[in-house]
Parts: C-alpha cells; sequence; structure tokens
C-alpha cells in the first residue's frame, strides 16, 4: 500500500490492537465477521468505491456502513469497520486488504491468547510445504470449478483433529476465499503476519537432517543478536542440501551447506 492507504491501516492496526487488548472482546467472532464484511466488499465493488470516495464526507461514509452492517456483526467489528471507512484510502481496494488482514489477526490474537501461536504459526508453514510438494493436492484446492463444499471438506480431512482450530479456519478462509492470490503466497504472508504479533522475524531454516533443540536455541539466539529482535525459526529438511543449514529471511539468503560450497568451488574452477 502507498500514501494514505498506508496511513489509514497504521491507524486501522492501532484501533485493531487497542481493542483485541480487552479480553472480554471475542477474538474469533471479530476474525469471524471481519472476514464476512471482507467477502461482502469484495462482491459488491460499487458499494467499496463508495465507502472509500473521498469525495464523500467521513462521516456520511461511517453512517452508511452503520447502515448497512446493522445488527450483522458485533459492536467491536462494527466501530473497527466505522474507523477504517472514515480513514482516506488511495484504492478501494486497500480498504478490503487492510479488512482481511485484521480478520486474520484476529485468529492470530484468540491463539495468543490461549498460549497457542507458536503451534499455529509452525501448522501454516508445514501445511505450506505440503501443498508446494505436492501437485495433486495443489491442483484440488485450487481447481476454480470444484465447488467450496468439496474444498472445506477436503480441508477437514486433511486437517480435522489434526491441527489447531484456528489453523484449520484460516486455511480454509484462504482456500475459498484467495482474492487473486496464490495458496503458497497467502501461507507465507500468513506465517508472517503471525510472527509479527510479537514483533519477531521469520527465517525458514533449511537443513540435510533435523536439528537438535540444543542448535535451533543457538542459531536462533545468533540471528536474534545479528538482527537485532527476536527471530522465529521454520525449520524444514532437505536431503540435497548435503550438510550444513541454509536460512532465508525475506529476500536475504544466508548459505552454509556443503551443496552451496561445491558449486562454489566448481565455478571457481570453470572461471
Amino acid at each position: 500500500m502507498n500514501g494514505a492507504s498506508r496511513e489509514a491501516l497504521a491507524s486501522a492496526r492501532e484501533q485493531f490492537n487497542a481493542l483485541t487488548d480487552d479480553t472480554s472482546v471475542d477474538a474469533a467472532k471479530l476474525a469471524e465477521e471481519l472476514a464476512a464484511v471482507t467477502a461482502l466488499l469484495d462482491r459488491e465493488v460499487s458499494l467499496r468505491r463508495v465507502l472509500t470516495d473521498p469525495a464523500q464526507a467521513a462521516e456520511a461514509r461511517a453512517e452508511l456502513a452503520g447502515r448497512l452492517l446493522g445488527n450483522q456483526v458485533g459492536g467491536p467489528a462494527a466501530d473497527l469497520v466505522s474507523g477504517m471507512v472514515r480513514a482516506r484510502w488511495s484504492g478501494s481496494r486497500d480498504l478490503t486488504d487492510a479488512l482481511e488482514e485484521l480478520a486474520y489477526s484476529a485468529d492470530l490474537v484468540a491463539a495468543q491468547r490461549t498460549g497457542q501461536l507458536d503451534d499455529v504459526e509452525d501448522e501454516l508453514f508445514r501445511f505450506g510445504r505440503i501443498v508446494s510438494s505436492n501437485s495433486e493436492l495443489r491442483g484440488a484446492l485450487t481447481d476454480r470449478n470444484a465447488t467450496v463444499a468439496a474444498k472445506a471438506e477436503l480441508l477437514n480431512a486433511l486437517l480435522g483433529g489434526r491441527a489447531n482450530p484456528v489453523t484449520e479456519r484460516i486455511v480454509i478462509r484462504l482456500v475459498v476465499q484467495p482474492r487473486g492470490r496464490s495458496l503458497e503466497a497467502g501461507l507465507d504472508a500468513l506465517s508472517k503476519l503471525a510472527a509479527s504479533r510479537r514483533d519477531r522475524m521469520v527465517a525458514v531454516v533449511t537443513s540435510a537432517v533435523p536439528l537438535s533443540e540444543g542448535q535451533r536455541q543457538r542459531l536462533g539466539a545468533s540471528l536474534a543478536q545479528l538482527y537485532g529482535r527476536q527471530v522465529h525459526l521454520n525449520l524444514d529438511v532437505d536431503p540435497e542440501v548435503l550438510g550444513g543449514v541454509q536460512v532465508r529471511i525475506g529476500d536475504e539468503v544466508i548459505n552454509g551447506t556443503i551443496a552451496e560450497r561445491l558449486e562454489e568451488a566448481d565455478r571457481r574452477m570453470a572461471g
């Protein structure tokens, strides 16, 4: 997001954090309601444009949102949406993107309150790895001709009783409401969003064999010292790296694998 939308999103996040700091607010219900508003604005493009039209007074936009939502959502969700439509957005879709982010954030708050946020982060990461390595599963989950019910049933068979309920809700929503985004990109974005709940960075660590607990702790401490903040490790095993570890944080790669060293030696010999 750029310009006005970036400022509006920052303000919405502050309002959301203030709202969810109150433990009496049902975070799971808030997530469901914000997701429903997101879906509504995705369908009703003209409504979305009216709610972000800078030619309309901010209070008029908020009043319209209040009338439309009526008794459809609870007070916390209504207050949050009203505050968001009062803000100035560079594009109408930016409002919908922001609502979607806050819906997922509310689910993550629900997991955090019960001490299960780490589990959700890890499950999102592992599910992303499963999808990226199984083209048949990915095809079934992204098939535009498949019904929402069929996709939900498949996910329930895969995750039901095996994953945290928050993980299951998030993944189902991501699959049935992709909003033009690839499944892998959506899962990656959600993993980063989960990490941001504690202002942490996410490192994808690939090694030839599983790291021991001691190795994980030492690597985490080293990365935290290097980046000046806590780093959550998503661990992946790939025998092709031959040894050592590869660490990817955003676009930065720290490669200490034997395979990379062999490739570098080959390049030097060829040169």
